[in-house]
């Protein structure tokens, strides 16, 4: 049987990273990968390789799924998402892309019957409201934003169809990656990665939150290691519920102004001001700042050491310094 993976959000940041390493790699699982399909709104213009199929649309359009999906389809990154800011600017979209799209998606799996493994990307957002310090395993989602509760219907979906057996899924809840390359986008915690990325490249950024607020990274290196590890658990080792909060950094945003001074000198974090933005504090205040990720850890999760290291790898993997 030919094995293909999908993942959708294939043409961005993390989208082209996880597809590089997997082409990389050349197998998951211990099964080699024959078709890599990448479905976005844009096609990525720096892969080349012939096992990748470039889809360019609208997930939420069921015939451009079922193009997708199809019985050779054997693994499937669901990475593709509206971000928070966004979803919570534009209602009508969030539920359209976050949730009536995952959800076509996974009928498009159930109707095929061949129960594909699904990985689908949450996020911190899945949690709100008063919360402990530390954020247990059993604790229960309460998003306060619509961009969360977008993202913990999805789990549920996910768990459900896992349980009748139409998928072999799981959820994955990321924390805030950083340090992304690029522009800013319309996330709200979008700034984690603008308040080191522009003063390294000699810019002014703003951080838009007090410099007590504490923030769930990790980086991009482990996002995709940790993205690739959830695929080849084994499902009985994972069990139910499906959704696993991973492991990560807990840090405060002045100890990440903290790091970047410390990794890049003074010239670079001085760039760095304070502007508190109620709308983006509303949405960032209302998350964690820290999980215990008990089962994450025991399931070979992995998180940062610390932020330094993250801008250094960020330096490295990025900048070539």
């Amino acid at each position: 049987m030919t094995h293909k993976v999908l993942i959708t959000g294939g043409a961005g940041f993390l989208g082209k990273k996880l597809a590089r390493k997997l082409l990389e790699r050349g197998e998951l699982d211990g099964r080699p990968i024959d078709r890599l399909v990448l479905l976005d709104m844009a096609a990525p213009a720096d892969l080349n390789d012939p096992r990748i199929e470039t889809l360019v649309g609208d997930i939420a359009d069921p015939a451009l799924l079922e193009r997708a999906i199809d019985d050779d389809t054997q693994s499937i990154f669901h990475l593709a998402a509206v971000v928070s800011g966004a979803a919570e600017a534009d209602f009508d979209l969030g539920m359209r892309i976050n949730l009536d799209a995952s959800r076509r998606l996974l009928e498009r799996c159930r109707a095929l019957g061949h129960v594909p493994r699904v990985i689908f990307t949450s996020s911190v957002a899945a949690f709100g409201g008063k919360l402990p310090a530390v954020i247990p395993d059993d604790f229960a989602p309460m998003p306060m934003s619509s961009y969360g509760a977008q993202k913990v219907m999805g789990e549920l979906l996910v768990s459900d169809y896992s349980r009748k057996g139409y998928i072999d899924g799981r959820t994955l809840r990321m924390p805030t990656i950083s340090v992304r390359p690029g522009k800013p986008n319309a996330a709200a915690s979008s700034f984690a990665s603008g308040m080191i990325r522009e003063p390294l490249n000699g810019e002014a950024a703003v951080a838009p939150v007090l410099p007590e607020t504490r923030m769930w990274l990790m980086s991009p290196r482990l996002a995709i290691e940790n993205l690739i590890h959830g695929h080849d658990i084994d499902a009985a080792a994972i069990g139910f519920p499906r959704s696993i909060s991973l492991p990560g950094l807990s840090v405060s945003v002045h100890d990440m102004l903290a790091a970047l001074r410390a990794v890049a000198g003074d010239k670079a974090a001085d760039l760095v001001r304070w502007e508190p933005d109620d709308a983006i504090r509303r949405i960032v205040e209302s998350w964690p700042g820290e999980f215990a990720a008990t089962r994450a850890k025991a399931l070979g999760f992995k998180a940062d050491a610390n932020f330094a290291d993250v801008i250094r790898a960020y330096l490295a993997d990025e900048l070539g310094r």
